[in-house]
């Protein structure tokens, strides 16, 4: 969890000025965060705990412990609490690791403060995916299983469907429900299960529930009957994805509040959708009140995304004097993260794609780009990896993963959607998959920040690669570019058996432009054996160029500032 945002509302305590110069770093760059005064610290403490989500205390751990131990109640309605020391050396995650985002409080109050979060808890410690850090209610004996995890006992998994989980450690064996029930058990499942001190119960997002009502319909009504609906069919509420309805119930304000107390998105379609889908118990009186013949019923087969093709009507329309409910269940889709890397060094890569990686329990790529990463995977991810040219084969066997079930990450380098990966995957893909996109850093913005400011106005990618474009394709973009004046940039510009490309290209260019103008070539930007080479249109040698290169070529406009390329924007003061 140590992607998420800061919390909404982060309390801040300090007894010295040290720690309120600390507090002030955070409050600078957080505008949720503030400093909660009293009439001593411990009454500030005190304040913070009560009105905040999160607390980041500049004391001693001693003392806020025993502040705060009176008030501990659940660790998944507490706050979280940051604590760091007076010289902001350390940020220790107190309370709320997991379950109140106090891992990541540490990790993002450690960035501002140049502080080293401390992180006990133990599967952050040992790399291993905490139960309650899988985005899902997790019921039932964590501790105990989580312990068993971590101590490489067998535990047994038991999902009633394939839903994309995170990978897990090789003592979490997959089995189906009939193996004996000794032993540990970690179900994932929407049924109400017995519980014992030896199974956790995670609660995937399976469940909609179309709502209908009269206008006006009380809070209480709909929360009942819900309930009741739920409880009557075994299924669990912490498995409801979204309540789901006709667009006239958008505003229905005994809808909106059961979703809201929920924690659930309240989902609503035109009648128009609602009448196209085939329900169990359809009504002409629906149909004249509100053009459906189905409200309930239908809007729980389609769900949060309008597919009803993979629902399943699990309890239909059931009503009350105001309110109907129906219940569908929806089958888990597999899900493809396409994951830019960035042009080669860690610091340059998104934290985003860290956490899509470590999500991940298949991850797809080019071996070189693997090798980068393979130190942020967690323990257990299987790792497909291949060689150059099997771009169409890695992107159908990613595909191919993700439609099983399973979370998958297809990594390329720099941004996945530029001259990389995500197009060849998403030729593949279809409904059966989510696909989630991770933006990375391009080897044109890396080569254009070592090269100073080229790419300031407008500019044109092109790759010079003829293998799936033909030349006379490549030719005409060239000239496109060069006759629009944009400032071009050259990928794939030169291999061994593409030898005259770039050449050609440049003679393009050097027919619409001063022969004077700035040529930058970037080599292995970020990686080692980085270089830059600066030249004009007229001295640029060809040879310097290979395959690990990108070539940058200025517009008319730009010029050398103390050895940089800079392309002017045309402000007003330029004058």
């Amino acid at each position: 969890m140590t992607d998420k945002n800061p919390p909404a509302r982060v309390g801040l305590v300090a007894a010295t000025a040290a720690g309120r110069r600390h507090a002030d770093t955070v409050t600078a760059s957080w505008p949720h965060a503030r400093l909660v005064e009293g009439e001593s610290v411990a009454d500030a403490l005190r304040t913070a705990w009560a009105e905040c989500d999160a607390v980041v205390a500049f004391l001693a751990t001693g003392a806020v412990v025993r502040i705060l131990a009176p008030l501990l109640d659940d660790k998944r309605t507490d706050p979280a609490v940051v604590v760091v020391d007076e010289a902001a050396r350390h940020a220790v995650a107190l309370l709320g690791g997991h379950a109140g985002g106090g891992n990541a409080l540490a990790v993002a109050v450690g960035a501002l403060l140049d502080a080293r979060p401390v992180i006990t808890t133990a599967t952050d410690a040992v790399d291993l995916p905490g139960l309650d850090t899988l985005g899902w209610p997790v019921r039932g004996a964590v501790a105990a299983v989580s312990r068993a995890i971590l101590d490489g006992e067998p535990v047994r998994l038991v999902a009633d469907a394939g839903w994309p989980l995170p990978a897990l450690p090789p003592n979490v064996h997959a089995t189906d429900g009939d193996a004996p029930d000794d032993g540990y058990r970690l179900l994932v499942t929407d049924r109400v299960v017995p519980l014992d001190g030896r199974t956790a119960v995670l609660r995937p997002p399976s469940l909609v529930a179309g709502v209908g009502a009269s206008r006006g319909v009380p809070a209480a009504e709909v929360a009942e009957l819900l309930h009741r609906v739920l409880a009557e069919a075994g299924l669990d509420p912490a498995s409801l994805r979204c309540l789901a309805s006709a667009d006239i119930k958008a505003d229905e304000a005994g809808i909106r509040s059961t979703a809201d107390a929920l924690g659930v998105p309240l989902v609503t379609w035109p009648a128009t959708d609602l009448a196209a889908v085939d329900v169990p118990h359809p009504s002409e009186v629906v149909r004249a009140a509100v053009g459906t013949p189905s409200v309930a019923e239908a809007a729980a087969l389609l769900g949060p995304d309008g597919r009803s093709d993979d629902a399943t009507m699990l309890v239909g329309k059931t009503a009350s004097a105001m309110a109907t409910v129906a219940v569908a269940r929806h089958a888990p889709r597999g899900r493809l993260a396409v994951v830019g890397l960035g042009p080669g060094t860690a610091d340059l890569r998104t934290p985003r794609a860290v956490a899509e990686l470590r999500r991940a329990s298949v991850v797809v790529g080019l071996d070189q780009y693997l090798d980068q990463v393979r130190d942020v995977l967690r323990p257990g991810t299987r790792v497909l990896s291949s060689g150059l040219g099997a771009e169409q084969e890695r992107a159908r066997a990613a595909v191919a993963e993700a439609a099983a079930g399973r979370a998958v990450a297809l990594v390329g380098s720099g941004d996945a959607g530029v001259y990389a990966m995500a197009s060849p995957a998403l030729e593949y893909a279809d409904e059966r998959i989510d696909v989630v996109g991770v933006p990375g850093v391009t080897a044109a913005l890396a080569a254009g920040a070592l090269l100073g400011a080229p790419l300031g106005h407008d500019h044109a990618y092109v790759s010079l690669s003829d293998l799936h474009t033909p030349w006379e394709v490549i030719e005409r973009r060239v000239t496109a570019a060069a006759e629009g004046d944009f400032v071009t940039l050259f990928y794939n510009p030169r291999s061994r058996a593409r030898d005259w490309q770039l050449g050609t290209a440049l003679g393009i260019l050097a027919a619409h432009r001063p022969p004077q103008t700035p040529v930058g070539v970037v080599r292995n930007a970020s990686r080692p054996g980085e270089r830059v080479h600066l030249a004009t249109l007229a001295t640029l040698d060809p040879e310097v160029v290979d395959m690990y290169s990108v070539v940058v070529v200025g517009s008319s406009d730009t010029r050398l500032v103390a050895g940089r390329m800079v392309t002017p924007r045309g402000y007003r003061w330029r004058s």
